[in-house]
C-alpha cells in the first residue's frame, strides 16, 4: 500500500488524498494525532530539517482541512501550536484541553469535535496521578506529569451520547504507563454508552499497557474494523515513510457497541512532506442512536460549569492559562 500524498493541480495548489476524509453521518470519523512539540533545533542533527515547525504546520493545515475528522485528539501541542491549529482547523470545531503542568502550561493534550455533527455537553481534565484533581501530579514513576481530557458528546444527529477521552502517556516508565491504564480503563469501564479512548500511549500493542486497557470493555479499533487503512504500518514513522512491523504507539480503542467501518495508521505526505514524527490513526465508527437530537439544548451545561483544569483551546495566553467554556455552538 503506498502512502497517499498529493495531486497537483496548478503550480501553485495541490490537493491532498486523506487518508479518511469526511464521511456521512451516522458514522464519525475518530483521529488521534500526537503532532510532536516545537523543539529547539541542534544542526547536524538527522532529523532536524524535516523537524522544523516552521516546515511542518503547511503541511499539518493541508492534512486537517483533508481529513475533516469528527473528533480529533491531539498530544503534544504547546500552546502556540494550539492557537496555530484552531486557526487551521477554523471555527467550525469547539476544543477542550488542558497543559500538563502544575500552572497548566507546557504540553498540552486537547479533543477538537465538529459542532456541526457533535455538543460538547461537559469536560474535564485530570492528571494520571494517584492525585487526579492536583494539576501536575505525578506518582506513578514518570519524570514528567501525563494528563488526559474527557469530554462527553452529543450527537445531533443520531441523539447517542459519545465519551472521549484522549491521553499522552509516559514515554520511560512501563510502571507509569501501567498504572496509567488502569487509571484509564477504571474510567472507561464505569461509562455508559458509546465510548472511545485515544492517544499516544507510548507503548506497543499487546504491551501491558494495551493488555490492560483492552481486557474491560475497550476494543482496538483496527482489530474489529471491516477493512483496515494500512498494511501493518507502525504509526511512529520518524518523519520516514511508513514502515510494516513498525512500532505502533498510537491506539484508538472504542466500546464493542461500536461498528467499525474502517480504522488504522493514516500516513498521507501532504506536498510530500511528514507534519509529524507519528502518523495519526484513523477510525470510521457508528453507534447506535440514543436521546433525541434536541435533548442536547435541555442537558447543555450553564455558563461558567466548565471544570477549571479544561480550557479551551487557545484561549488562555501562553503561561496564563484560565478555565472558560467551550466555544459556543449552536443547537
Amino acid at each position: 500500500m503506498t502512502p497517499p500524498t498529493t495531486t497537483p493541480t496548478t503550480a501553485t495548489a495541490t490537493v491532498v488524498v486523506p487518508a479518511v476524509g469526511p464521511v456521512t453521518p451516522p458514522a464519525l470519523h475518530l483521529m488521534t494525532y500526537n503532532v510532536r512539540r516545537r523543539m529547539p533545533h541542534v544542526l547536524g542533527t538527522r532529523h532536524a530539517r524535516a523537524d522544523r515547525w516552521s516546515s511542518r504546520l503547511p503541511a499539518l493545515r493541508l492534512l486537517l482541512e483533508a481529513e475533516s475528522p469528527s473528533v480529533l485528539g491531539v498530544q503534544e501541542a504547546l500552546p502556540d501550536q494550539s492557537a496555530q491549529l484552531a486557526e487551521a482547523l477554523g471555527e467550525r470545531y469547539a476544543s477542550v484541553g488542558t497543559g500538563r503542568d502544575r500552572d497548566r502550561g507546557g504540553e498540552r493534550v486537547e479533543l477538537y469535535v465538529d459542532t456541526t455533527r457533535l455538543r460538547i455537553v461537559r469536560h474535564e481534565a485530570f492528571w494520571l496521578s494517584a492525585t487526579p484533581d492536583v494539576p501536575g501530579s505525578r506518582s506513578y514513576g514518570n519524570m514528567i506529569p501525563r494528563t488526559a481530557v474527557h469530554a462527553e458528546l452529543h450527537d445531533l444527529v443520531t441523539g447517542a451520547r459519545v465519551h472521549a477521552i484522549v491521553t499522552h502517556f509516559d514515554h520511560l516508565s512501563a510502571r507509569s504507563r501501567l498504572r496509567s491504564a488502569e487509571q484509564i480503563r477504571a474510567l472507561a469501564d464505569g461509562l455508559d454508552g458509546p465510548t472511545t479512548v485515544m492517544g499516544d500511549f507510548n507503548a506497543t500493542v499487546g504491551s501491558p499497557a494495551h493488555r490492560e486497557l483492552t481486557r474491560g470493555r475497550l476494543v482496538d479499533s483496527r482489530d474489529a474494523a471491516d477493512d483496515r487503512l494500512d498494511p501493518g504500518w507502525g504509526s511512529f514513522s520518524n518523519y520516514g515513510p511508513p514502515r510494516v512491523g513498525g512500532r505502533r504507539l498510537d491506539w484508538l480503542l472504542v466500546d464493542p457497541g461500536a461498528q467499525v467501518g474502517r480504522a488504522g495508521v493514516g500516513a498521507v505526505r501532504p506536498g510530500g512532506v511528514a507534519p509529524s514524527d507519528h502518523d495519526p490513526v484513523h477510525a470510521v465508527v457508528t453507534w447506535a442512536g440514543g436521546e433525541r437530537p434536541d435533548d442536547a439544548e435541555r442537558d447543555a451545561p450553564e455558563p461558567g460549569a466548565a471544570d477549571p483544569g479544561t480550557v479551551e483551546h487557545g484561549a488562555p495566553r501562553p503561561g496564563t492559562p484560565s478555565p472558560v467554556t467551550p466555544r459556543p455552538q449552536e443547537p
